[in-house]
């Protein structure tokens, strides 16, 4: 396991300590994080995503998709099997419960999820609020120039 040290990092730079926080989140997260469910994620368009999780065997109400902070949060509970008729001899597909976590940039907006054949997809789009976005600056004429009056000079001796 390899580990980093921000502290340079927090000491030469003003203002991006938001960015050394989710660098230093995702690198302690790694070692603790499950590969369940498995998930895509996958650029639709310029501004747009989509996060594909792998839900088989979930009904919808099942599943819950949150956003809190700049985090997506997709938690998965399973009802509990009370039948206890059914014997498996291989039970290979996972019902656990889960929790995946995703941190959304800023101006990242959900706009919508879809559960459809075994799948949860949630769109996202980047919406950059109008005083963000670059604007053209118009530039006027500043009227008719005044001419100064010239004085001449004479050599002195």
């Amino acid at each position: 396991m390899r580990t980093f040290d921000l502290a340079p990092l927090y000491r030469a730079t003003v203002g991006f300590d938001q960015i050394a926080d989710l660098i230093d989140r995702t690198l302690s997260a790694d070692s603790t994080q499950t590969n369940y469910p498995p998930y895509n994620i996958e650029k639709t368009a310029d501004d747009a995503w989509r996060i594909s999780v792998a839900v088989a065997g979930f009904a919808d109400d099942e599943l819950d998709v949150e956003l809190r902070e700049n985090a997506l949060i997709v938690t998965g509970r399973k009802a509990d099997d009370t039948t206890g008729e059914r014997k498996f001899l291989h039970r290979g597909i996972a019902t656990r419960a889960f929790e995946r976590r995703f941190q959304l940039a800023d101006h990242i907006r959900v706009e919508g999820a879809t559960h459809e054949n075994g799948m949860l997809h949630i769109d996202l789009v980047r919406e950059v609020p109008e005083a963000l976005k670059p604007r053209r600056i118009a530039i006027t004429n500043a009227g008719p120039k005044v001419e100064q009056a010239l004085v001449e000079a004479k050599p002195v001796n």
